[in-house]
């Protein structure tokens, strides 16, 4: 069983840059891939960003490309994401959860993915 920690959320004005992070405990960490994901309200949630079990691998989703980057650093069981040029269309909670093995992609995460955090909002003011 794994427990996952997102903190680092808020509220930041467009342009502005935010970092959040996914503290895990009580599973190897780096044995699987991590994913960040949002979910704003009234739709379903996506798949933001993985990342492979050594960091080698990364994926992002569209909308984030060239902004968002994601990063592990396994020694301290904990996962990132840099959100930069943020936009009110990032307003979310965003989630982390785990992958079910050492690599990831984002098209079918919902097989992927489990063992979700609690969330952390971000808000985006334009």
């Amino acid at each position: 069983q794994v427990q996952l920690v997102e903190s680092g959320g808020g509220l930041v004005q467009a342009g502005g840059s935010l970092r959040l992070s996914c503290a895990a405990s009580g599973r190897t960490f780096s044995t699987y891939a991590m994913g960040w994901f949002r979910q704003a309200p009234g739709k379903e949630r996506d798949g933001v960003s993985c990342i492979s079990r050594n960091g080698g691998s990364t994926k992002y989703a569209d909308s984030v490309k060239g902004r968002f980057i994601i990063s592990r650093d396994n020694a301290k069981n904990t996962v990132y994401l840099q959100m930069n040029s943020l936009k009110s269309e990032d307003t979310a909670v965003y989630y982390c959860a785990t992958g079910s093995s050492w690599a990831c992609n984002l098209a079918d995460w919902r097989d992927q993915f489990g063992s979700w955090g609690q969330g952390t909002q971000v808000t985006v003011s334009s």
